[in-house]
């Protein structure tokens, strides 16, 4: 790749935020923890990342970055994610989160009716499912009528009241409509559609409803790149889901950190070059990469 080309990577990157990478302590093999991801980027100029687990809020990690190493220019945040480990729905884990600086809470992933489904018939499951003795159990989201928990109620008060972004998770693409419209009721201003591209069921049409809902569009880079062991996408098929919606409305996220894979700077690296080859200037990939996820989790609050 000549070196014009590579310059002008490093330089699109410079502000960037990736928020939904999976970086240790983990139950799940990681390839690099939250510090090494704070250290890796902070030389790459990136402005800051959100960790996700499926089982813990990392913002005491977070946390404890910011306070002992103030030399990293990449502020760390973390979220929530709803699933078993945190009680499921749980307003006060949330609550903690937003106290804490989180940024996202997740609609349960692992934990999921709709991915233990997904799961049963998709051949392939998550280490940090296959790591317990206990199996996960589906997270109630809906009662025997087919009215939402109240539980969900307060999360999406609590979401309201703190700033904190929702985000779909695992959860059906049926579901994400249900519950995006009732945060909206609540006075909830940051949905994320997270990765529409696997796992929830969703279709073009779908994806393009639930962002003029007024939600963001996350892509995950780890279903489209080369070189990804996740990769079940083409680069002309990420075109496609972002011409959807415009790179006004879309964010590309790692979603990596696993081991025997790219890392995410390299997954960030390959994407902004794969969005060049698409045609996008570099206004188009700033917003996807940097403005459009700062946006949604309020880096300027």
């Amino acid at each position: 790749m000549p070196l014009e080309h590579e310059a002008r990577i490093s330089e699109l990157l410079v502000g960037a935020v990736d928020p939904h990478v999976h970086s240790g302590p983990s139950i799940a093999p990681r390839a690099l923890d939250h510090l090494e991801l704070a250290r890796e980027l902070s030389e790459a100029g990136f402005s800051a990342v959100v960790t996700k687990d499926h089982d813990y809020s990392g913002v005491m990690c977070a946390t404890m970055i910011a306070h002992h190493h103030p030399d990293l220019t990449t502020r760390v945040f973390s979220g929530i994610a709803l699933n078993n480990v945190v009680g499921g729905l749980n307003p006060y884990g949330v609550e903690h989160t937003a106290a804490m600086g989180g940024k996202i809470v997740w609609l349960p992933t692992l934990a999921a009716e709709n991915h233990l489904s997904w799961q049963a018939t998709s051949g392939w499951s998550h280490p940090a499912s296959t790591s317990r003795i206990r199996a996960a159990t589906a997270v109630r989201l809906w009662d025997d009528d087919g009215k939402m928990l109240p539980e969900l109620h307060d999360i999406l008060d609590v979401c309201a009241a703190t700033g904190l972004a929702l985000a779909s998770g695992h959860v059906h693409v049926s579901e994400t409509k249900k519950i995006f419209a009732e945060a909206r009721k609540h006075g909830v201003e940051r949905l994320i559609f997270t990765h529409p591209e696997d796992i929830v069921g969703a279709s073009m049409e779908d994806t393009r409803e639930i962002a003029d809902m007024g939600a963001m569009v996350e892509h995950s880079l780890a279903f489209f790149l080369e070189g990804s062991k996740f990769r079940n996408h083409t680069t002309e098929q990420l075109g496609e889901y972002i011409e959807l919606v415009g790179p006004e409305r879309t964010i590309l996220c790692s979603d990596l950190g696993q081991v025997g894979t790219l890392t995410p700077l390299q997954g960030f690296r390959r994407a902004v070059s794969d969005c060049l080859s698409l045609g996008y200037d570099d206004a188009a990939v700033r917003a996807m990469v940097s403005g459009n996820a700062a946006q949604v989790i309020g880096l300027d609050r």
